[in-house]
């Protein structure tokens, strides 16, 4: 069996992850590009930690630069093989009220122009995203906010948008007729990307505004989001802490197929895929590559 590795990619105002023993940072190279930061690799308790910043340290890329591709393949490279995303979101729903965190389940995907596959012209690859979040690793992160006494709901719809701005009042109230339940800029492609590399993935969504739909609290801004981030963060590594210090030693089958995703995924004959993109892919689809 493969051994867990812990994964945490933090959001807005999660920059360092405290806490880590046997604490080291690796500058892990990626065919894809530059990822987002160095990796900060350690332990809490047993459990082997790999941390990234997804905005970079002092939060100097936005959502529409950050390379998701690279971010996930240093994420591979590392050994992770749960993967949990911590993300500042907004609400269109008065009880996910700012402060709590929500257990998503469900993505609807609006942004443009990002990279959301590793495969592509080559060698192409069709993996299920029916179900994106891994059932039992949400259950292990649900089990460990209840211990630590935070303020959570479990299941949800995020929408993520391109951003960098702010959704129009016409959007929000779009959104929110459609039934999804927050808003955010980074979700997607990442969960498609962390399915497309065989690790089990899940987002805790910290909700930090209404949008602008409520019409008690105005259009968000970014002044009382920084409040809340403040406020989220603690409670985010208190989170981490624990979801560590009780998670498997070894790497659980996903019901939702995440550790075996690439088994019957790909579509492209051996004799015409490119040698060059199957470099690329040597972490991402390594095991079912080798086995062909």
């Amino acid at each position: 069996m493969t051994a867990a590795v812990l994964g945490i990619i933090g959001g807005s105002g999660i920059y360092d992850l405290p806490g880590l023993t046997d604490l080291r940072e690796e500058a892990i190279a990626s065919p894809w590009g530059e990822p987002s930061d160095v990796l900060r690799i350690g332990r809490i308790g047993q459990t082997k930690i790999v941390f990234l910043p997804r905005h970079g340290r002092g939060h100097a890329i936005p959502p529409s630069e950050i390379n998701y591709r690279a971010n996930i393949d240093v994420m591979k490279r590392a050994g992770v093989t749960d993967l949990v995303s911590l993300s500042a979101c907004g609400s269109y729903k008065a009880e996910l009220y700012p402060g709590l965190f929500v257990l998503v389940d469900q993505f609807v995907d609006r942004t443009s122009g990002r990279q959301s596959s590793f495969f592509g012209r080559g060698c192409v690859a069709h993996v299920s995203l029916a179900h994106p979040v891994g059932p039992a690793l949400q259950r292990r992160i649900a089990e460990a906010a209840t211990a630590e006494v935070l303020p959570f709901v479990r299941g949800g719809t995020l929408v993520t948008m391109e951003g960098p701005q702010f959704s129009t009042y016409a959007e929000s109230m779009t959104y929110k007729t459609l039934g999804y339940d927050l808003i955010g800029m980074t979700a997607m492609p990442e969960a498609k990307l962390a399915r497309e590399a065989e690790i089990t993935y899940a987002t805790v969504a910290m909700v930090t505004d209404y949008d602008c739909w409520h019409e008690e609290h105005g259009p968000v801004d970014v002044a009382s989001v920084v409040k809340v981030l403040h406020e989220n963060a603690d409670k985010a590594k208190r989170l981490v802490a624990r979801l560590a210090n009780d998670f498997p030693a070894q790497r659980m089958p996903c019901p939702a197929g995440s550790h075996n995703a690439l088994d019957n995924a790909l579509i492209t004959a051996p004799d015409a895929r490119d040698p060059a993109l199957l470099a690329k892919l040597d972490a991402v689809a390594g095991r079912v590559l080798k086995a062909l």
